[in-house]
């Protein structure tokens, strides 16, 4: 597949990571342009181009552009009728990006997170499921959404992974001021709660470390009498 990625920010440089072993022709855009050497470095199958070079030489593009620049670079480029788009675009609906790549189609509204460079990560996406599937399921888990509203909802709930993050991070600096190894420490509490949750839904989770008095149980309890629930969800709804 002749694949162009416009932009190559964090997320669309993953990306390309994650397609770049699959026998793929891709050409990224200049922008960012340390990351790009970086990928050209690294895969044969992989140049770089000027921006209307990427629409030139590819059948699927992928916008890894930020939303509020994207109607600026896109006006300037000649797509082609029969290519496909995929965008990457948060702050973009799929009908938008549409919009900004006549006469080609966006097909499909995806939101990766940087472990798709490596694979085992899920995808949120809305569209063309076979393509995406295609693209990325092989290595990862692919979430189809229904429509726009469904993508919003996904895209705050998603938010929860920097507060767990910042959890898992206290957690291991208190750890880490009473053990010899600290990195160790972070270590496995990282690995302690990324396999718990790849093995188990949420529900049984706590009901399985629900013994009473027990340490998971307690902390679990004092954090709930705080009102970590309630803020939680109230910074969600702050989030629409």
């Amino acid at each position: 597949m002749r694949i162009g990625v416009l932009g190559c920010g964090a997320i669309a440089c993953a990306v390309v990571h994650g397609i770049a072993g699959d026998g793929h022709r891709i050409t990224v855009s200049e922008r960012s342009a340390s990351r790009a050497r970086q990928l050209a470095n690294t895969y044969e199958n992989v140049i770089i181009a000027d921006n209307q070079g990427v629409i030139d030489a590819s059948d699927v593009i992928i916008l890894g552009l930020m939303a509020e620049v994207a109607s600026e670079v896109l006006a300037k480029l000649d797509f082609r009728a029969g290519q496909k788009v995929i965008s990457l675009m948060a702050g973009a609906t799929l009908e938008q990006a549409d919009a900004l790549v006549q006469p080609a189609y966006a097909v499909a509204l995806v939101m990766p997170f940087p472990g798709i460079a490596l694979g085992g990560s899920p995808v949120m996406m809305q569209g063309d499921a076979e393509l995406v599937q295609e693209l990325f399921g092989s290595r990862n888990s692919i979430f189809v959404l229904e429509n726009p509203d469904e993508m919003a909802a996904y895209l705050c709930a998603q938010a929860v992974l920097s507060p767990v993050v910042r959890m898992v991070s206290d957690a291991a600096d208190w750890l880490g001021d009473r053990v010899s190894d600290k990195e160790q420490g972070e270590t496995f509490l990282r690995e302690l709660v990324a396999s718990n949750l790849a093995n188990s839904a949420c529900k049984p989770l706590i009901e399985a470390l629900n013994t009473p008095g027990g340490y998971n149980q307690r902390l679990r309890l004092h954090m709930e009498a705080s009102g970590v629930g309630e803020t939680l969800k109230a910074g969600l709804n702050a989030l629409k």
